[in-house]
């Protein structure tokens, strides 16, 4: 069957895919983006984490018939997604984020800002790109080890973010606790999301 959905802010188009094949298999292999990573396969680990119509979700769960005509967010889009939706508020209670509506309106684009190396780098691959606050704070509170949780960590915190400018330690452990890390202690990684929340906060 073909498959017709939005990844990134972009349409795209899979072909020839068989009934049981994966939105992950789909995002790795047939579309080169590798930042959701293969590893339980079963929805336990959390590595595979992206957002499909703004909800974190193990791809390696979802059929990739079952995107038809969504919208996907991997960790590649995540710095564009962040920054459109800055322009949004969120509701009063912080429990709505943005609409889908809203993020149906951004597309990923390249990055044209006469930077050298980084001038029209394109945005899909996530490379060349100003990264999203929690990016830059996993970078900044050492959150990251070997880096293959990370992704999934990073989608799964945004959307926490998204939802509630001020987490309590609580709503941290619960929104990642999907996520799994067998390097760290966790608390690096939860400070990381501690000083995104705290950035955020100033930033208001």
């Amino acid at each position: 069957m073909r498959v017709n959905f939005t990844v990134n802010g972009r349409p795209q188009e899979a072909d020839d895919v068989w009934e049981g094949e994966s939105l992950l298999y789909v995002l790795r292999e047939r579309m080169g983006l590798p930042g959701s990573k293969n590893a339980c396969e079963q929805g336990e680990c959390g590595s595979c984490t992206v957002r499909l119509d703004g909800v974190p979700v193990c791809s390696c769960l979802v059929a990739a018939g079952q995107v038809e005509g969504r919208e996907v967010v991997t960790v590649e889009g995540l710095a564009d997604f962040a920054k459109e939706r800055s322009g949004h508020a969120g509701c009063a209670s912080g429990a709505c984020g943005t609409s889908l509506d809203a993020a149906k309106k951004w597309e990923a684009r390249p990055s044209h800002d006469g930077l050298g190396p980084r001038a029209g780098q394109d945005s899909q691959t996530g490379e060349g790109i100003e990264l999203s606050p929690i990016q830059q704070a996993f970078i900044d509170a050492g959150a990251v080890q070997c880096g293959f949780c990370t992704p999934g960590l990073l989608i799964a915190a945004d959307e926490l973010l998204e939802r509630q400018s001020d987490p309590s330690d609580q709503d941290i452990r619960e929104a990642l606790s999907g996520n799994l890390c067998r390097c760290t202690g966790y608390e690096k990684i939860l400070d990381a999301v501690r000083l995104a929340a705290a950035r955020q906060g100033e930033a208001v």
